[in-house]
């Protein structure tokens, strides 16, 4: 496979078509995925690994679930693409409107990135405002006004977190601590007349795993409310993969705007933004609010994603899912408090991140201060056991139907000598 590594670093930046997926390898280079199947990911030189990655997020019933391979081939031998409407389209937004509180109109997009850029745009064309609040170490896409970090203080004016991001538009995105409710506060205090939305993460997922307070969730509900703001809730992750429905409808959340993908699309190309029917109804062609693209609602991405949701099936599928994430993630900080590591853990529905840290964190200054070189000799050993983790610690591992027992034990066995060897 060097021979490979060696040409995609000359044609395709760093190598990789997408920075997290640069990591080294068994071999010293990222390893090149031949096929996957359940909880398995098989590379090109055929090793074998089982899977926590699980293509960050989408594959919940595994790799190649026959529900979701069969919709993609009976569709695709019908045609790829149209350009216009399919029925397909309108079955996936009736189901999502059915799951997911507040998603009473959804326009289907192609990523989770495009999804929050348009959410956005929406906020501020009902709004006629123009500032943005997120929260440190929350990612939504590589959108300009959303490549965005913290500050100092408790609440920081934008500034850009990648070259190519004017300093004027960074300057219209607010950060502030996530579980930071003063610091939300002070922002709304200061700027609240200005705010257009907040959009936040209901679960960090790409600081790792950090769950939200009650009262942290609450505050953003009341603040934006009280300003005549919107609630973007990002659910790009955590979407039909923490319960059915999401987190909105797990915490009893009212948002104004829903960002969707992963889950909904099975592993093709998704996303998905809604929310009440007065804001959707600004977007074109029904109001000035302008989006668009050629392959939304794409129908084999459409075939895929319904049959993957229909396969999950509604609240039910979830909690065996949960019960082994869980049993994962303590049999883990057991493994490493044995070896006397400090170890802990996130976990919500077929979520969690494993912290080198005493305590879980509850923000991304407390997640900066974990063990974050012992994480990698962690990645790497478990990788050379033939388990595969997500290779950065700021990254979710994804637990699947697919995995079972017999992954569960194979991954503490593999666990409990890599956290002696570290």
């Amino acid at each position: 496979m060097e021979h490979y590594w060696e040409k995609a670093q000359q044609l395709i930046p760093g190598g990789v078509n997408s920075p997290v997926r640069s990591f080294k390898g068994v071999g010293g280079s990222p390893f090149f995925a031949r096929q996957g199947e359940g909880p398995y990911l098989e590379d090109e030189e055929g090793r074998r690994y089982i899977d926590y990655v699980m293509s960050y997020g989408p594959l919940i019933l595994g790799h190649a679930h026959p529900a979701v391979v069969n919709a993609a081939s009976a569709q695709a031998v019908k045609g790829l693409s149209y350009g216009v409407p399919t029925v397909l389209e309108v079955e996936m937004a009736e189901l999502l409107t059915q799951a997911v509180p507040g998603l009473e109109m959804v326009r289907m997009v192609n990523s989770g990135t495009e999804a929050t850029m348009s959410a956005i745009r929406v906020s501020r064309g009902v709004t006629g405002r123009s500032r943005i609040v997120k929260f440190a170490g929350s990612y939504h896409g590589h959108g300009d006004s959303l490549l965005v970090k913290a500050g100092s203080g408790a609440a920081a004016m934008g500034i850009p977190d990648s070259q190519g991001v004017p300093m004027a538009l960074a300057e219209l995105t607010l950060t502030v601590p996530y579980n930071d409710i003063e610091g939300l506060k002070a922002v709304f205090s200061r700027f609240g007349h200005e705010i257009a939305a907040v959009i936040s993460e209901p679960v960090a997922g790409n600081m790792g795993t950090v769950l939200p307070s009650e009262e942290f969730l609450a505050t953003i509900r009341h603040l934006t409310r009280q300003a005549g703001a919107l609630w973007i809730v990002d659910e790009v992750m955590t979407g039909f993969r923490v319960d059915w429905g999401g987190a909105s409808r797990l915490f009893g959340l009212e948002p104004d705007l829903v960002c969707l993908a992963k889950v909904i699309g099975g592993g093709m190309p998704v996303g998905a933004y809604g929310g009440k029917r007065d804001y959707m109804e600004q977007v074109a062609p029904l109001g000035p609010v302008y989006q668009a693209g050629t392959l939304s609602g794409n129908p084999v991405a459409m075939a895929v994603g319904l049959a993957q949701l229909r396969t999950i099936g509604g609240p039910q599928f979830y909690p065996p899912l949960v019960e082994r994430t869980r049993t994962l993630a303590t049999g883990l900080v057991e493994a490493g408090k044995r070896h006397g590591i400090a170890v802990s853990a996130n976990t919500i529905g077929a979520m969690f991140t494993l912290f080198f840290r005493e305590s879980a964190p509850h923000n991304f200054d407390e997640v900066n201060a974990s063990d974050r070189a012992r994480y990698t000799r962690f990645f790497h050993g478990m990788l050379e056991e033939g388990i595969f983790f997500p290779p950065s610690p700021f990254e979710t591992a994804f637990p699947s139907a697919a995995h079972n027992d017999e992954t569960t034990q194979a991954t503490l066995e593999a666990a409990e000598r890599v956290f002696a060897r570290i």
